[in-house]
């Protein structure tokens, strides 16, 4: 670690702190500091599973780059010190999406161009990861980094890593707890071992619905109570809708809802919104439209893609010489 020089503490997570540094070329980056419990088995599987997939991502702008890792000891502790970097143009400043929104809505929400380009790159940062047979398993606006020095395009790139999983064909079965509640797909609430990338496209599908309204789709507390919530927007789901839905695992008689029409329950938008939005909460996990499909939605006909790609390709690129941030976040 002499080859870079702490400046603060901007956060902290399950398995250790996330620290503001320079390297000595003057380069802004973050340090993620995990402590090692070598009573309890050295490193934690989080750890080691967030550098190998980071490791293999790093041709991507839309996902936090891996710089690099070092093993050193401090105070007779064993230390793994990750090194993901954010470019910041300009300034530095951590920010996720979570922070980002929070900021926005204080004023009045997202307008719909926003929200496209937001979308855009969430879409194409999944799309890379699910092209490469991994599931993020984790989406949400705080692991969502942002650099809104530019605020028509700002860049986003998705991080924390530390659950996601290589999908193998056939299915394995995977932890059930694993995301948090408000972004959970409904197979995983319903205790299905078995999934696959679909999972990060509902979860997907929660964060465009916040981006677009300002608040969360689905709130609550508890996994049945967010059950209740799915259910009374998008009906309590049926074998004819969800073929094998009463045979996983903690499938109960539940209440009867039947589905709102989504395109009056956000009367301000477009019927284009809506047909994405619909086509990301599918039941059924196969119907649900991938990354790269939703990437050619006709919500997007109107977007500079190539423009966006182009600025992005210079300001989100990992060799960029501006300072960089990390977002805060487990």
């Amino acid at each position: 670690m002499r080859d870079y020089k702490m400046l603060e503490k901007i956060g902290e997570g399950t398995y250790g702190q996330v620290y503001k540094a320079i390297n000595r070329e003057g380069r802004v980056v973050a340090i993620k500091k995990t402590r090692l419990d070598l009573e309890q088995g050295g490193v934690p599987s989080t750890t080691l599973r967030e550098v190998s997939v980071l490791q293999s991502l790093n041709e991507s702008i839309h996902i936090v780059r891996l710089l690099d890792v070092e093993h050193t000891r401090e105070q007779e502790r064993s230390v793994l010190f990750m090194v993901p970097s954010v470019v910041q143009a300009f300034e530095y400043l951590p920010m996720d999406l979570k922070k980002f929104l929070e900021d926005q809505w204080k004023h009045e929400l997202l307008p719909l161009e926003l929200v496209k380009v937001l979308m855009y790159q969430l879409l194409k940062g999944v799309a890379y990861l699910h092209g490469r047979g991994m599931m993020h398993r984790d989406l949400k606006p705080s692991n969502l980094l942002i650099n809104d020095s530019n605020p028509d395009v700002p860049c986003l790139k998705i991080a924390d890593l530390g659950l996601a999983r290589v999908f193998h064909i056939p299915i394995r079965p995977y932890t059930h707890e694993i995301m948090t509640l408000w972004y959970w797909a409904p197979e995983v609430l319903l205790g299905t071992t078995h999934y696959a990338l679909p999972i990060d496209m509902w979860s997907v599908g929660c964060i465009f619905s916040e981006l677009l309204t300002g608040q969360p789709l689905f709130e609550s507390d508890c996994e049945i109570q967010q059950l209740m919530c799915i259910f009374q927007v998008l009906g309590t789901p049926t074998e004819e809708v969800w073929k094998g839905v009463t045979k996983l695992q903690d499938w109960h008689t539940f209440p009867q809802w039947k589905p709102r029409d989504l395109a009056r329950a956000y009367p301000d938008l477009g019927s284009d919104s809506v047909d994405l939005l619909r086509g990301m909460l599918q039941y059924q996990p196969a119907r649900r439209i991938s990354a790269k499909e939703a990437l050619k939605h006709p919500f997007f006909a109107e977007l500079d893609k190539e423009g966006i790609d182009e600025y992005l390709a210079v300001q989100c690129a990992s060799n960029n010489p501006s300072s960089a941030g990390q977002g805060q976040g487990e």
